[in-house]
């Protein structure tokens, strides 16, 4: 097996993995048997409220769905309308009068496109084609009004904006007449995406309060479609849970299928991602909450749900919750929670991806360029590397300075296969060539470049960032195809170095191979590019100087001479 044949397999090898990552996308099953067993059953109730049981003592059933029927009614009604709006930094967000809902958070640093900078991405949205609200409140077990997501809270103010000190707090306030209030106080930092939510129940009446804690995000539900001309399709849109333990992605085939999936654990969390962003809620730690997860028709909801509490007369309590909702920075979602981390999709490629990830987050910091970055870590990979492919490319040299006497074998043994085979591997076995060995620095590639691929569309730190020139985007595709044309030149000038076995049509199939490579990456994005360009380029100067060394060494052998040392 030669290097030029294996190339051929690990390209068809890594097309039939993309395609086997898409089916898993669409089709595989995301829902464990053992966790769609124990879901119950959840009707959907009208109201959206998480229905909370009587007795303070029982477990809380898992959150309902709130239809989008009324989503629209509450925007007939005007009910979003009366909202304080507040700016920091990074984000500009609407909280709702009715239940403090979270119902628009725009990324002021990220807008949907380089050439579009006034149309920012919206994580949040009251638009019924594109619902994204995060609602909150508490339930009790009495049959009074109680502060949930429909009750009508007051602010004193309707505009909130950061300040120097890099901190704002706002707050409101909400009253059932009787004795029972409730503050609802939602704190933002600058720089941050992190939300800290704190809703304190002071009971100033004569008995007894008992409820809990919810919190549960809205977003629309779709069926999501896949195009090889647009990689950022293959990225998950969806909910994600986290049992403390592991990360589950729930496709909206299974959840519609098999119901509610429903966990209790502790330190948990439920969560909406799409490509480069996450909106995430995170319970106070240490505390068992009920997560459920449900769709229903365009809606899919992700809760959290808290133990119950009891409030004597004259006591207060707070209830503690982070919410994020923003880029997936991952230092920032690490400082909240490490599990967060798992939120940006590298699949099982993660051992690799986040080492990788963590290195060229090393050398940005030193070059500040993201491209820079990457053709240095290329470097480093190919320098840690190096002996080990020193060794193959040895074996392919000496295969090459064998190509004369292979093409004698042929043709001597043209009409008799078997024959040739044997004259061939007795001619290896002699030279002491080992035709396997240049398939190594391919098999030590593909999950670098696997890795790197998914390093490349999946970390937000890379989204938009130029390199130069041309390249104002190292996240999509080079918009005019130098690089891929670059890399398909590299290709072909690399194949002349290495040695050419096979029989004519094998070769042929092989000269088209950088044709076929240079239009399959024409749609990748153009950091991976840059890499694969960067690794041809330094393969071929290692290998063009192992040709001449291993070339010299013939030649000193023909002659009697000393065999140098080293290459």
């Amino acid at each position: 097996m030669d290097n030029q044949r294996l190339l051929t397999w690990a390209f068809f090898g890594m097309m039939a993995w993309m395609t086997y990552q898409a089916w898993q996308q669409d089709y595989a099953a995301s829902v464990t048997p053992s966790a769609v067993a124990d879901a119950p059953t959840v009707e959907p109730l009208d109201s959206g409220l998480p229905e909370l049981a009587q007795s303070a003592d029982s477990k809380i059933d898992a959150p309902a769905v709130l239809p989008a029927a009324d989503v629209e009614q509450l925007r007939e009604d005007d009910q979003f309308v009366s909202a304080i709006r507040v700016e920091t930094d990074v984000l500009d967000i609407e909280i709702s009068l009715l239940g403090g809902t979270l119902q628009r958070a725009r990324m002021l640093e990220y807008p949907i496109a380089k050439d579009r900078p006034d149309q920012l991405i919206n994580l949040l949205s009251t638009d019924p084609n594109a619902v994204g609200l995060i609602e909150s409140g508490l339930r009790s077990t009495g049959d009074g009004p109680e502060a949930n997501h429909r009750a009508k809270f007051a602010s004193s103010r309707t505009n909130y904006t950061i300040d120097g000190t890099g901190v704002l707090i706002v707050p409101m306030t909400w009253t059932d007449g009787k004795g029972i209030s409730v503050e609802k106080r939602f704190r933002f930092t600058r720089g941050s995406y992190k939300i800290e939510l704190t809703q304190t129940v002071t009971n100033r009446s004569d008995i007894s309060w008992r409820g809990a804690e919810y919190v549960q995000i809205i977003r629309e539900s779709f069926v999501q479609e896949r195009s090889m001309f647009d990689v950022d399709t293959y990225s998950f849109a969806g909910p994600i849970i986290y049992d403390g333990d592991k990360s589950e992605k729930l496709k909206r085939d299974d959840l519609i299928d098999d119901g509610a999936y429903a966990i209790t654990a502790t330190n948990g969390w439920v969560g909406a991602i799409q490509h480069h962003f996450v909106t995430a809620v995170i319970p106070e730690p240490d505390t068992s909450q009920r997560f459920s997860v449900s769709v229903r028709g365009q809606i899919s909801t992700a809760s959290a749900i808290g133990p119950t509490v009891v409030v004597e007369p004259g006591q207060s309590h707070s209830f503690q919750t982070t919410i994020f909702i923003g880029p997936k920075l991952q230092a920032q979602l690490e400082e909240i929670d490490s599990s967060l981390k798992l939120t940006v999709d590298y699949g099982w490629l993660t051992i690799i991806s986040q080492p990788l990830f963590w290195l060229l987050g090393k050398a940005f910091s030193l070059f500040g360029n993201w491209g820079v970055a990457i053709i240095s870590v290329t470097v480093l990979i190919k320098l840690a590397f190096y002996k080990l492919t020193e060794a193959s490319g040895r074996s392919m040299a000496k295969m090459r300075n064998l190509q004369p006497r292979i093409k004698a074998l042929q043709e001597r043994y043209k009409d008799d296969k078997q024959q040739q085979s044997q004259a061939m591997m007795d001619l290896y076995k002699r030279e002491k060539v080992n035709p396997a060995a240049g398939c190594l620095p391919i098999l030590i590639q593909m999950p670098f470049f696997l890795a790197f691929y998914w390093v490349l569309l999946e970390s937000v730190e890379m989204r938009q960032a130029p390199f130069a020139l041309w390249i104002t985007d190292l996240s999509t595709r080079d918009p005019f195809f130098i690089l891929p044309l670059i890399m398909g030149a590299a290709m072909f000038f690399q194949q002349r170095l290495n040695p050419q076995v096979g029989d004519p049509i094998q070769v042929k199939v092989m000269q088209i191979m950088p044709v076929i490579f240079t239009v399959f990456f024409a749609f990748f994005p153009s950091g991976l590019v840059l890499y694969w360009v960067t690794n041809t380029l330094l393969s071929i100067a290692q290998q063009w100087k192992i040709n001449q060394v291993v070339e010299r060494e013939g030649k000193q052998q023909q002659q009697g001479g000393k065999k140098p040392k080293g290459s």
